[in-house]
């Protein structure tokens, strides 16, 4: 927002040195990012005010002209091509040696004296560009009259324009009266505020024109009054300044009061040439969903069905709140004017200028939360300038459609509070002066409570300690003590969640994985690839109001499709193996609810098993890396997984398994399926694994189970077995771990499978390495035999196993 310095010293008399301001403004009420002095390079002996006493016509130029100009101090004749010069104006006036801007390059430059087509020119009368005040260009700078002529232009022009970064729910600080209010609490200034007294000569506005409102839960107050008698022109120089100061290019007197009151108040407003407006009738509705209307940027625009359309009796003639339909603009031949003043709902402006992509000062005003009672504020001051400015007759009265009146927000504020937050007793009288200046109505309630009326342009103030807030930024953040904490803080609570996604993270990459984070919002089509068509959960996602772009449009429901894109992307330019894994939530609808955020660790690898510097076979990573990694990280946490065949959409049949620890699944392994690595770009065998953190939670133990190291060394021997090859190797190794023979523990390994030649058919053989250990003695022989024949003997009993011969 650009804060006109001299349009602000209208409302509240302050003096202070611009820096000192703009200190204060931003540590209390809103972020000063720099400002603009205008005239700061306008020499006050040379940049002055003048008056045009006569025009003719150069003697060798039909384009331009000479102009007798009283300058103050003496009478002097310049050369002139501007076509709006006429006698009696007053205007800017530069002499020699004057730093100006180029009008034709928009450079700085220095005024040189020089004949100009035969005849000399003892200055320059100077338009906006030249000043740097705009870049119009095609006439010269008129002053409003009766401004005293020889002064400095700085007197009169002269300002600083501060750039003001507004906050998101503080609509009232874009308007310069809600501003001045700031600064006059800030400053101990007194606010005083625009004329809004008008008189209504005309008919009554009921005969005029009626309004309906038939979607009160979007448009929450509208009024609407009627100016006769008006002639289309310019608006006063004072208002153009301003208009321009603050950005806003003039257009016409009505445009550019309904723009200035928006300016002055921070409530937008917008005028219908009366005339066209059909049926005399204004109605705030939905739009059907297909409706169209083309807006005053000249655009066709189509709307949905929760969009909020301003029509007449026969159709649109504006969006809600973001823009007026060229169907009814104001022409140069309106002469009746039907003024709209409205308060609509913040979220469904928001959405309907983004999904328009048309973002306006309107808009911008909305979108930030303004309170229904400044709708009449500015329609009275509107109605003022009308009478003032454009002479036009007030119809008798105003339409107010308030469907849903509130009575003025109340907040009980104990001074106990206060001091709790702030960390300071603040003084009554300070308490009291503060939010009295800001516009509250304050009673203090002995002993020591205020009672507090939040004023109606103040939406965002609705607990005490938004009060708190209020008189804190007032007082003075810097005279609030440093103090020592006070009180106890909380015990942390525990998460065993969050704590396992980063055991799970550190074991991951210490495995040799890497991380990568993807976006959560993904598309439908990329899901489908990964999930079961007959999952309706996981097929019907969550989708995004407002998606940033087409390809961020739901939740994910899973985090597979994001991981093999990113495996993907990566493997095009990873000469070795590629391990990556993600840890995140998969967001699972609910109906009526919050999805639920299950959060999952899923990771892919692929590629050859040794990387580029080191020799190998040219063996590719297979299922058992993937496995071993899903091994390695339950052993890490102190427990054991089984495993056991599984089917999953998207995984190879009979290349997959789920893992579970004691009773309850907790991840699942297995190849990426060939058809859904095709759909992915990827050509090559690709593995994935996902542990399903809360599952896996319930499991872990307080601590890792610790057993003391024997002292005693211990003996291994090699046994090879004929089982099914239906047989899981997994459940023959768990049985020979937990094997257990007069106080010996066994350790076993797999260290190979065979099928072929000396096994029968439907036969594998397994070759495993058992160590076995006693805790108080070295084993004999004899007793290592006896534990691989009890072994054995179980293995039988259990599988059906044979020794190899």
């Amino acid at each position: 927002m650009k804060v006109s310095l001299s349009w602000l010293r209208e409302y509240v008399d302050v003096r202070l040195p611009i820096e000192e301001l703009a200190r204060r403004i931003t540590d209390a009420v809103a972020e000063v990012e720099g400002w603009r002095v205008i005239g700061e390079t306008w020499d006050p002996a040379l940049v002055r005010v003048a008056k045009v006493v006569a025009v003719e016509p150069h003697p060798n130029a039909d384009r331009l002209r000479l102009a007798t100009v009283d300058t103050g101090q003496e009478t002097v004749q310049v050369v002139c091509g501007a076509p709006n010069l006429a006698v009696g104006q007053t205007v800017a006036f530069a002499s020699e040696g004057a730093r100006l801007i180029d009008g034709h390059t928009g450079e700085p430059t220095t005024l040189k004296l020089r004949p100009i087509r035969g005849v000399e020119s003892a200055g320059m009368v100077l338009s906006e560009k030249e000043l740097g005040l705009s870049d119009e260009h095609e006439g010269i700078l008129v002053l409003p009259e009766g401004t005293p002529v020889g002064v400095p232009l700085a007197d009169v022009l002269g300002d600083v324009i501060l750039e003001v970064s507004t906050w998101a729910n503080r609509a009232d600080l874009l308007g310069m009266v809600g501003f001045a209010r700031e600064v006059a609490a800030l400053t101990g200034g007194v606010l005083g505020e625009p004329d809004r007294r008008y008189s209504e000569s005309g008919p009554d506005v009921s005969e005029l024109v009626s309004v309906a409102i038939e979607a009160p839960d979007l448009c929450r107050r509208f009024t609407a009054s009627v100016i006769e008698g008006i002639e289309i022109g310019p608006s006063p120089a004072w208002m153009q300044e301003r208009l321009r100061k603050a950005g806003m290019r003039p257009i016409n007197n009505v445009v550019d009061i309904t723009n200035y009151v928006m300016l002055e108040t921070g409530q937008p407003l917008h005028a219908f040439d009366y005339d066209l407006v059909r049926g005399k009738r204004i109605v705030a509705r939905r739009a059907r969903p297909g409706e169209r209307l083309v807006t005053l940027d000249g655009v066709e625009r189509e709307f949905d069905s929760e969009m909020l359309l301003i029509c007449d009796g026969e159709g649109p003639v504006g969006v809600a709140g973001v823009m007026g339909g060229g169907n009814s603009e104001v022409n140069e031949g309106t002469t009746r004017v039907l003024l709209e003043v409205a308060n609509f709902r913040a979220g469904s402006i928001r959405r309907t200028s983004t999904l328009l992509k048309l973002r306006t000062e309107a808009s911008l005003r909305f979108e930030k939360g303004l309170g229904p009672e400044m709708a009449m504020y500015a329609q009275q001051r509107a109605l003022h300038l009308f009478e003032t400015v454009c002479g036009g007759r007030i119809a008798r009265g105003i339409v107010d459609v308030y469907p849903s009146k509130e009575p003025p927000r109340t907040i009980l504020l104990e001074a106990a509070r206060i001091a709790q937050v702030l960390g300071i007793e603040v003084p009554v009288e300070d308490v009291r002066r503060i939010l009295g200046d800001l516009g509250f109505l304050v009673h203090h309630v002995p002993p020591a409570k205020y009672s507090v009326q939040v004023p109606p342009w103040r939406p965002d103030v609705e607990i005490p300690d938004d009060l708190v807030e209020e008189v804190g930024r007032i007082y003075g953040y810097d005279r609030l003590p440093t103090t020592m904490l006070r009180g106890t803080l909380p015990p942390p609570e525990e998460n065993p969640v969050m704590a396992l996604r980063e055991r799970l993270r550190d074991l991951a990459v210490a495995l040799g994985y890497q991380e990568v984070i993807n976006y959560t919002l993904t598309t439908r089509e990329k899901l489908a690839l990964v999930t079961d068509p007959m999952d309706t959960v996981r097929r019907n996602p969550l989708g995004v109001v407002n998606p940033v772009a087409a390809q961020h449009a739901y939740l994910r429901t899973s985090l597979r499709s994001s991981v093999l894109e990113s495996f993907a992307a990566n493997r095009r330019q990873a000469e070795g193996p590629l391990r990556l894994f993600e840890i995140g939530f998969e967001y699972l609808p609910v109906e009526g609810d919050l999805p639920i955020e299950r959060p999952v660790l899923c990771a892919v690898l692929g590629g050859p098993r040794e990387g580029r510097w080191r020799v190998g076979g040219g063996e590719a990573l297979d299922f058992f890396d993937a496995k071993g990694a899903v091994e390695a990280m339950l052993g890490a946490l102190g427990v054991r997984g089984t495993f056991v065949p599984a089917e999953e959409h998207g995984l190879l049949p009979g290349h997959t398994a789920k893992f579970g620890v004691g009773s309850e699944m907790a991840g699942i392994v297995g190849q990426v399926h060939p058809e859904t690595a095709a759909a992915f770009d990827i050509d090559e065998a690709v593995y994935l694994f996902e542990v399903w953190v809360e599952d896996l939670v319930r499991h872990l133990p307080e601590r890792p189970p610790y057993q003391a190291l024997s002292r005693y060394p211990a003996v291994r021997l090699d046994l090879a077995v004929v089982v099914d090859a239906a047989v899981p190797a997994g459940a023959v190794l768990e049985l020979v771990r937990s094997h257990r023979s007069q106080g010996v523990q066994v350790r076993a390994e797999l260290f190979d499978e065979y099928r072929g030649p000396g096994v029968p058919e439907g036969k594998k053989s397994l070759a495993l390495r058992l160590w076995l250990r006693a805790d108080d003695r070295t084993l004999t022989d004899d007793e290592a035999l006896k534990v691989g024949q009890g072994l054995l003997a179980r293995l039988g009993r259990e599988f059906g196993a044979t020794l190899r011969g």
